[in-house]
């Protein structure tokens, strides 16, 4: 007999009809993704300058590759979290009282099993659901979350960010967890419109853990993302095997190459990849095709980095109220607590403007 989703205990009444089995423990939307990735990918590859989501970078060969780069000696932002995360996950459940975890982008979950742990010792249960768009890395974290900490239910939502944050019951008590610096992918207006989104669908006793890179020298953060082996650039380049699988295009791996650097100004490291010969790009069945010219870029990620400070107070203008700030000993990188406040008229007045000026 198939599970209905009214079963899970974390869809909102609304939300349920939308959602489907996927696998075991795992939803996914019951229609209209398919034709998502084929749009995004012609808007922005059309775009001046040619640009693309990062969401196209996680294909199976994507998640692998990314798997190995935080396992680069080059790449510290992972154990540098997974560090912090160790020491203070503990403190960090204490504050945030809740029965759920939902983490955005949560791929194989290593890192948040200190904090599942953690709402096990204070509170003996809890639900973990996990939001990704990958769905062997929801595998993943399911089998991982059941052989270790089997007392946890887990309900995996296979989708983005959005979908899953809206079908959340905001009378369940949440902690929604946002880490690896993945927010530092958002350009500045994707920033403002998670931020708006995300707070404005958090409930009354909800909470937000946001783990984010912090700015430091060129060179370290140049290293980071142009490492010694080259795994940075293959799973950059990776992403155009992707589109031609999902579009049936023409992009050749023999005539492009990898370009990152630190640009001050926008505090954000920038990945490329470089046109080697000037070709002609075409998307059979979409009536679509570009000249990619020789050395023109494709922008397919950005790394932005934060000053912690002002970050807090700039979330504290979406409605989000700072509790607690976590780093580690060389102040490398930021786990920022917040709780989600009850906004007055005049703050709301205040988001607003914010928003609109952007």
């Amino acid at each position: 007999m198939r599970k209905n989703p009214k079963n899970s205990g974390i869809f909102s009444a609304i939300a349920r009809k939308r959602w489907r089995p996927a696998a075991p423990s795992i939803w996914t939307l019951n229609a209209g993704r398919d034709q998502e990735p084929a749009r995004s990918i012609l808007q922005t590859l059309l775009d001046q300058p040619r640009w693309l989501e990062p969401c196209h970078l996680y294909d199976k060969p994507g998640c692998r590759l990314f798997e190995r780069i935080c396992e680069l000696p080059e790449y510290y932002l992972t154990r540098t979290e997974n560090s912090i995360l160790r020491e203070k996950s503990g403190a960090v459940i204490a504050q945030a009282p809740v029965q759920c975890i939902v983490e955005l982008g949560a791929g194989s979950g290593k890192k948040t099993m200190h904090l599942l742990r953690a709402q096990l010792r204070q509170r003996k249960q809890g639900i973990f659901a996990p939001i990704d768009v990958s769905l062997t890395g929801l595998r993943a974290s399911r089998d991982a979350v059941k052989k270790h900490l089997p007392e946890f239910k887990f309900q995996g939502l296979h989708g983005r960010y959005e979908e899953g944050i809206a079908s959340i019951d905001r009378t369940l008590p949440t902690l929604f967890i946002f880490l690896g610096s993945s927010v530092g992918n958002f350009n500045r207006s994707e920033f403002v419109r998670f931020f708006s989104f995300l707070a404005g669908s958090m409930g009354p006793k909800d909470y937000f853990l946001l783990g984010v890179d912090r700015i430091k020298e060129t060179e370290i953060l140049e290293r980071a993302y142009n490492d010694s082996q080259g795994v940075t650039a293959a799973f950059i380049l990776n992403v155009f095997q992707n589109i031609n699988r999902l579009m049936r295009s023409n992009f050749n791996a023999g005539r492009m190459r990898y370009h990152s650097r630190y640009n001050p100004e926008w505090q954000q490291v920038e990945m490329y990849a470089v046109s080697t010969g000037t070709q002609e790009i075409i998307f059979p069945g979409h009536s679509a095709s570009f000249v990619w010219k020789e050395n023109e870029r494709i922008l397919v990620e950005i790394s932005r980095k934060f000053e912690p400070s002002r970050l807090q107070e700039q979330l504290r203008l979406f409605g989000l109220e700072p509790l607690a700030h976590f780093t580690d000993s060389r102040e490398w990188f930021s786990l920022l607590l917040f709780q989600k406040s009850n906004t007055s008229t005049t703050e709301k007045g205040r988001v607003r403007r914010y928003v609109e000026n952007k």
